[in-house]
């Protein structure tokens, strides 16, 4: 028996990514729940919100917990970050508040940004290095 294409090629593409592209695959879950999720609560669909806030803060959860604290105090002021966005996702959660899901979005969103720079600059780096 065959299972949903779309849902194959997704476990195709997460179980082939680079760490990298996998951190990038987490920002962007998590936006698009957030994003969701306050759809959601403009919809008055208040469980169907907590299910997918609720999905987010699970996958903040994976961001804290994958850190590697030998690689500095990096690491530390991520957790410190993740930790933030973790608790406003339970307040707006609780406050049905979606002024706070922006600024989660907003945080979120220039953190992948970020990454997103960071992984460009080094494989631009890696293939200067090369004469490529």
């Amino acid at each position: 028996m065959r299972g949903n294409p779309y849902q194959q090629y997704k476990n195709t593409q997460i179980q082939t990514a680079s760490q990298e592209r996998l951190l990038i695959m987490l920002y962007e879950g998590a936006i698009k729940f957030t994003n969701q999720g306050k759809l959601a609560f403009e919809e008055e669909k208040y469980d169907n919100a907590n299910e997918l806030i609720k999905r987010a803060q699970d996958i903040v959860n994976e961001l804290m917990i994958s850190l590697d604290f030998n690689s500095g105090e990096v690491a530390g002021n991520l957790f410190a970050l993740y930790e933030y966005i973790y608790h406003q996702l339970v307040q707006a959660n609780i406050k049905k508040d979606t002024s706070i899901l922006d600024e989660v979005t907003g945080l979120l969103t220039s953190l992948k940004e970020t990454w997103v720079q960071a992984l460009t600059s080094t494989k631009m780096q890696s293939k200067g290095e090369m004469g490529v």
